[in-house]
């Protein structure tokens, strides 16, 4: 009786606990349609195109500017839908921030051993 007792406790928590994570998969599904349908509301498709192909290379920082974007639409700060070039504005004013706060993403410096290099002291 005991042993069928803790089969059956085991099978429901593992059932429970599929069932948790793809509850956690319908939310973050759920919540990544939401953010597109505020964005496609706040932005021209112009806007959204850009914001589609700056995920496709740097999804991260497609998110940021969506963030940005949205965080702006709720503060009311937006008065009209946001165009292209003012998206283009807006990607110029995040990497400036960036490069102040130091983060030099994007940024290649090379840095080469001159005693190697150097063919002057031959």
């Amino acid at each position: 009786d005991l042993a069928k007792i803790r089969a059956a406790r085991l099978q429901e928590l593992q059932s429970s606990s599929s069932g948790n994570n793809s509850n956690s998969k319908d939310n973050a599904a759920q919540e990544a349609e939401s953010r597109k349908s505020v964005i496609a509301q706040i932005c021209t498709p112009e806007a959204v195109d850009r914001l589609g192909r700056i995920a496709m290379v740097k999804a991260d920082r497609a998110q940021d500017l969506e963030n940005r974007l949205i965080m702006l639409a709720r503060t009311n700060q937006l008065r009209q839908r946001v165009t292209d070039e003012e998206l283009v504005k807006l990607i110029g004013m995040v990497d400036e921030s960036r490069k102040e706060k130091g983060g030099g993403e994007g940024e290649i410096v090379f840095q080469r051993r001159r005693a190697a290099i150097d063919d002057e002291d031959d």
